[in-house]
């Protein structure tokens, strides 16, 4: 059942994060974590990401603004290596605040709390029409990459920041999403490095349960991706826009209230 559960989860965070560019490891990482010890479930969750997103590539990357790729990915790129090399320093930061609800235990931590807002922030600043209108000055993109990398190296939260700033860049809806895969590419492959380099991957405490999740997970990840990209062509830039707004509203809350 628990493998259902995780496949389900897949599957459909897989599909609608193909618009918005993020949101797939946020909400794998709990559905794993029914099955995986927590730190096992980070590391398989990036890792499905990592898998998920070559497919990506591979159907989009053509599609791909190389000049924002250049100024938004390498940077970004950069941050996640130093984003990567602090996660151990953040994670011994104390809990902020625990609750239950609904016969759940949450914790809040400064890092989730600090990503949360910031996304929320970039949510609503994208709902204002005098910012919705506003286009952002080629000199900021690298900014974007950095901070977007630099959260995505320190816990894999990068594609909402990227989004936010990818919106601003001027690209169509192709555009948009493929220069998102790309960048998303690079920084995936940076962090996965560094946390394999510090032993991150303990995929044997994960026991027997980890190549039969990490499995399920990744060909139902896949499969969201191809359907995914069947519906790109129905789905227009606004559609995209939207998605991305309420899906950063959703995860940026989410994860500062404890609950991812």
């Amino acid at each position: 059942m628990d493998l259902v559960l995780i496949g389900i989860v897949a599957l459909a965070a897989s599909a609608l994060t193909f618009f918005s560019g993020f949101g797939l490891g946020t909400v794998l990482v709990p559905a794993l974590a029914i099955t995986l010890p927590v730190p096992v479930a980070v590391a398989s969750a990036a890792l499905v990401h990592f898998l998920n997103n070559i497919l990506k590539f591979g159907l989009m990357a053509p599609r791909a603004d190389w000049r924002t790729v250049l100024r938004f990915g390498l940077p970004a790129g950069l941050a996640a290596l130093s984003g990567a090399a602090l996660l151990g320093v953040f994670a011994q930061v104390p809990t902020l605040l625990n609750y239950e609800w609904l016969g759940r235990r949450f914790e809040v931590t400064a890092l989730k709390l600090a990503i949360g807002v910031t996304i929320v922030l970039f949510a609503v600043l994208e709902c204002w029409p005098r910012f919705a209108a506003l286009a952002v000055p080629r000199r900021w993109i690298a900014l974007g990459g950095l901070l977007s990398g630099f959260f995505g190296g320190l816990s894999g939260n990068q594609g909402a920041l990227r989004s936010a700033f990818l919106l601003k860049a001027g690209l169509d809806k192709q555009a948009f999403v493929a220069t998102g895969i790309v960048c998303a590419v690079i920084v995936d492959a940076v962090r996965l490095g560094v946390y394999g380099g510090q032993g991150t991957f303990t995929w044997a405490s994960g026991g027997n349960g980890v190549p039969s999740a990490v499995a399920v997970a990744t060909a139902c990840a896949l499969a969201g991706t191809l359907l995914g990209r069947r519906l790109l062509h129905v789905v227009t830039l606004q559609a995209v826009r939207q998605i991305v707004v309420v899906a950063m509203i959703l995860i940026g809350s989410m994860l500062a209230l404890g609950v991812l």
